[in-house]
C-alpha cells in the first residue's frame, strides 16, 4: 500500500466564524509581542521575562531544525533572546514579531554552524514553481502513519526543506514570511516545499514497504 501526501485535497474544514476568530487571536498575540518589545526597550526585565516564556519553546524548536541537537538549539535560544535585549529597538514593525524572531534564529543558527565548521552542502534551489495557494495554517500533512513515523521522517530531511515544513505546518507561516526569515525568493521557498512533500512522501513510502516485508 501506498502511502499519500496530501497537499490541496484533503484539508482540515473550518467554519468562517472559527477563522475569523483565529485571525483575531492572532492579532492579538502580535499586539501583545509589540507592547512586550517597546518595554523591553526600555529596560523592563519582567516584559523580557515574559518574552521568553511566550517565545522560547518555538525558537528552541526552529533551531533544531538547522543545528541538529538540543545542546546547539539552547545556545541558540541563548544568543537569539540576548539580540532581542539588545536590538528591539531595531524592530520596524513592519513584520510580525515572530516572523522577525523566526528570522534572528535563522541567521543565528547559520552563524553556529559557520563556528563550528559544520557545513550542509544541500543545494539551494532557485528555479521557480507556480502555485495559486499560499500555506494556510488550516491546511495539514494528512499521511497514514503514526506520529513518531513522521516525526522520524522530517528529521531524515536535508535542513532546507526540514526549515519550511516546520515553519509552514507547526509555525503557521505563509510562503512571503518564510522568504524574509530565511532571506529567500518566495519562489525557491516554493520549490522547497514541493522538494519537501516529494521526498517525505518517499521516505515514508520506504518505511511502509520494509514493514510489509517483514
Amino acid at each position: 500500500m501506498r502511502l499519500q501526501l496530501a497537499t490541496n485535497n484533503i484539508k482540515i474544514q473550518k467554519s468562517s466564524a472559527t477563522n475569523e476568530f483565529s485571525n483575531k487571536a492572532n492579532v492579538l498575540n502580535d499586539d501583545t509581542d509589540k507592547k512586550l518589545l517597546n518595554a523591553i526597550s526600555a529596560g523592563d526585565e519582567t516584559a523580557m521575562e515574559v518574552f521568553y516564556k511566550r517565545h522560547s519553546h518555538g525558537v528552541h524548536q526552529f533551531a533544531m531544525k538547522t543545528v541538529l541537537n538540543h545542546h546547539d538549539a539552547a545556545e541558540v535560544l541563548n544568543e537569539v533572546m540576548l539580540e532581542v535585549w539588545k536590538t528591539s529597538k531595531r524592530y520596524s514593525g513592519r513584520s510580525k514579531v515572530t516572523t522577525w524572531l523566526l528570522s534572528i534564529t535563522h541567521h543565528k543558527s547559520v552563524d553556529l554552524i559557520r563556528k563550528k565548521s559544520r557545513h550542509d552542502n544541500n543545494e539551494v534551489l532557485d528555479q521557480e514553481f507556480t502555485e495559486e495557494h499560499q500555506p494556510n495554517p488550516a491546511t495539514a500533512l494528512t499521511m497514514n502513519c503514526d506520529a513518531m513515523l513522521l516525526r522520524q521522517a522530517i528529521q531524515q530531511l536535508p535542513t532546507i526543506h526540514r526549515q519550511v515544513i516546520h515553519m509552514v505546518f507547526f509555525e503557521g507561516c505563509s510562503y512571503p514570511e518564510i522568504a524574509t526569515v530565511l532571506n529567500i525568493p518566495v519562489g525557491t521557498v516554493k520549490t522547497r516545499m514541493m522538494h519537501a512533500k516529494a521526498h517525505l512522501l518517499k521516505i515514508l513510502n520506504n518505511s511502509a514497504d520494509q514493514t510489509m516485508e517483514r
